[in-house]
């Protein structure tokens, strides 16, 4: 039987599938334009995803931290300005820019008016007050058929790449069935710093090295000499390397470590087992 947390986690995650599913069905057949549409996708979005939807605008635009239709100006070189207004904006997350383009998925229109949302989405970003800094994100629309997401971590604003590559930063309205892509999107909407795969290196590199020092440790506590542990850790590390690199050919046969490593270093690894 299982444990009352488990169950529940069990009807949460059935709950957002079911959830999922009913926001593809409702806005795969959507053929409206994009100015009757976007708003209520994005909320829609907002729904599923499970974080809050935008704020009511203000006049003084200062305020206006989270809202469709987030006005900015363009200031242009002969000194002239113009107006324009963000579909829909994040402060420190992202700017997003909506369409509703009537060609097909495979085409290359279709993909050459997504690259041109792109660029309007970048001249947006280059416009805010430089007090606001640029948006780490953009993300571009096509109402009820795509997603895409392109990132720039310095927020310079210079160069928005798309994330989190070339072949996976399009996320078509079905990919959303998928919990990490809906998780991805939540974490853009919440924390999207955390998406900085500089930072997740990092933080895996703190850990990695937490529990080195702890099997250290514990291998040393157990009589094993610190030389033969570093050895060992070492052998350990690189081998971890190799296979995700892969340097060994996939026709070599895997046999245990206690089998292929010398008789002192698989009495270490057999303690390693023990301990952690």
């Amino acid at each position: 039987m299982r444990e009352p947390s488990q169950n529940a986690s069990a009807d949460a995650d059935a709950d957002a599938a079911n959830s999922a599913t009913a926001f593809v069905a409702r806005w795969r057949a959507a053929d409206g334009s994009e100015f009757t549409s976007y708003q209520l996708f994005v909320t829609d979005l907002c729904h599923l995803l499970e974080v809050p939807s935008p704020d009511p605008a203000r006049e003084d635009t200062r305020d206006n931290a989270y809202v469709f239709e987030r006005r900015v100006t363009f200031r242009h070189g002969d000194g002239s300005t113009s107006s324009g207004r963000i579909d829909r904006y994040k402060r420190g997350h992202f700017i997003l820019e909506a369409k509703k383009i009537r060609l097909t998925a495979a085409s290359k229109g279709f993909d050459d008016a997504l690259q041109r949302a792109r660029g309007q989405a970048e001249g947006y970003a280059r416009a805010l007050p430089v007090d606001e800094g640029r948006p780490p994100f953009l993300i571009v629309v096509d109402v009820g058929r795509v997603i895409e997401l392109y990132a720039d971590f310095t927020r310079s604003g210079a160069t928005y790449t798309p994330f989190p590559d070339p072949r996976s930063h399009r996320i078509r309205i079905a990919d959303l069935a998928d919990p990490d892509i809906r998780a991805r999107l939540q974490t853009l909407w919440r924390e999207p710093l955390a998406l900085d795969p500089a930072r997740a290196s990092a933080r895996v590199t703190r850990e990695i090295a937490g529990h080195l020092a702890k099997i250290a440790r514990a291998l040393e506590a157990a009589g094993q000499h610190p030389e033969i542990v570093a050895g060992f850790l070492s052998r350990c590390l690189f081998s971890m390397f190799a296979e995700d690199v892969g340097l060994p050919p996939t026709s070599v046969a895997r046999v245990p470590w206690s089998a292929a490593l010398p008789e002192q270093v698989a009495a270490v690894a057999g303690v390693l087992g023990e301990r952690c």
